[in-house]
């Protein structure tokens, strides 16, 4: 589904069965994040094709961070030249206790590889300049990427509409997830595009959705 100029948003509507959102960023240079399950990413690629995208050219993978809904499709990439990206701190993670959540849901670990770490600061893919900020709660790793000159935050598991990222995962965190949530609010946003569920679109909504979160969650982290 295409949402403005070169930006595309794959959203998960299965209520039977768990996997992310997925989006691409089209131009000079061809971005997907967080491609989800592996059995459901030829779905994300069919999409692609109808929108005019080929998988094909997807130059770079980010992954906000590793759990399964989000990261193990990464594997249809480990042999292509694609670079793939995420946060050193979530890969320390993944590779540590992170990977018991692949054992709890009975799948294997997928192959991957990291090409390049991303670390809070600026983030240039071709023509386009990004933000990359830290925000960990969710998972001791997770990035949230804010797009500037579009006002778009992509915020993984952080916050969804309506909701927030789990935190009783192995090194989740409710305080640091709150602290994150929080730094996050204080970016002038208008378009949100979660890991999950609907996007949240205008800038009184995403405000709204804010406090909305603030009162309806704060009290339980």
């Amino acid at each position: 589904m295409k949402l403005e100029e070169d930006l595309y948003a794959y959203l998960w509507q299965n209520p039977y069965e768990n996997n992310c959102n997925t989006y691409v960023i089209n131009g000079e240079m061809t971005v997907l994040i967080d491609p989800g399950h592996s059995r459901h990413l030829s779905r994300v690629f069919h999409q692609m094709e109808e929108d005019g995208l080929s998988s094909e050219k997807i130059d770079l993978v980010i992954l906000t961070h590793s759990h399964p809904d989000h990261f193990e499709g990464l594997e249809a990439f480990f042999d292509k030249p694609v670079k793939i990206a995420m946060s050193r701190v979530e890969e320390q993670y993944l590779l540590g206790s992170g990977r018991l959540l692949f054992d709890m849901m009975r799948m294997p670990m997928p192959k991957f590889r990291v090409d390049f770490y991303l670390k809070e600061g600026e983030l240039r893919i071709g023509e386009k300049v990004y933000q990359i900020y830290q925000t960990p709660g969710h998972s001791p790793g997770s990035l949230t990427i804010y797009w500037s000159d579009r006002k778009v935050l992509f915020t993984g598991d952080l916050i969804f509409y309506g909701g927030i990222g789990r935190t009783d995962f192995l090194e989740g965190d409710s305080k640091l997830l709150m602290e994150s949530i929080e730094r996050m609010s204080r970016l002038d946003t208008e378009l949100v595009l979660p890991g999950h569920g609907d996007i949240v679109m205008g800038k009184h909504l995403v405000l709204q959705n804010y406090e909305f979160i603030r009162q309806n969650f704060y009290a339980y982290l």
